[in-house]
C-alpha cells in the first residue's frame, strides 16, 4: 500500500503562483512515477503532470506547459507541482497520482493510488 498527502493548496489571483506538495508513505519503493491531476467542476479529470522516480521524465498537459513544473525529491518520497501565472481556468480539486508496480517481470503487478486533494481556487 502507498499513502500520498497533499499540501499547499489555497486561494490566489490570477498570475499568482502556488506550490503543491505530495507526500508518499507506505511501500514507496514501488512507485515508478508520481504526478498530479485536476478536476474542475462538471468536467472530467485530466491530467496536469506527471514525473518517473528513476530517470526524472515528465509529461504535461498542453494546457499547462510553460506554466506548471513537476518536480521530485526522491529522498523524501514527495513530488511538488509548481504553479506559475495562474489562469482562474486553472481552478480545479488537485490530485496526486503515484503509479505503482511490483513483481517479476513475467508476472507484474500495477495500481494506482490516488491522494484525497487539495482545492486550488485562482481569482480573476
Amino acid at each position: 500500500q502507498v499513502q500520498l498527502v497533499e499540501s499547499g493548496g489555497g486561494l490566489v489571483q490570477a498570475g499568482g503562483s502556488l506550490r503543491l506538495a505530495c507526500a508518499a508513505s507506505g511501500r514507496t519503493r514501488s512507485i515508478d512515477a508520481m504526478g498530479w491531476y485536476r478536476q474542475a467542476p462538471g468536467k472530467q479529470r485530466e491530467l496536469v503532470g506527471m514525473i518517473t522516480t528513476g530517470g526524472g521524465n515528465t509529461n504535461y498537459a498542453d494546457s499547462v506547459k510553460g506554466r506548471f513544473t513537476v518536480s521530485r525529491d526522491n529522498a523524501k518520497n514527495t513530488v511538488y507541482l509548481q504553479m506559475n501565472s495562474l489562469e482562474p481556468e486553472d481552478t480545479a480539486v488537485y490530485v496526486c497520482k503515484a503509479e505503482a508496480s511490483w513483481g517479476p517481470v513475467e508476472r507484474k503487478y500495477e495500481y494506482d493510488y490516488w491522494g484525497q486533494g487539495t482545492q486550488v481556487t485562482v481569482s480573476s
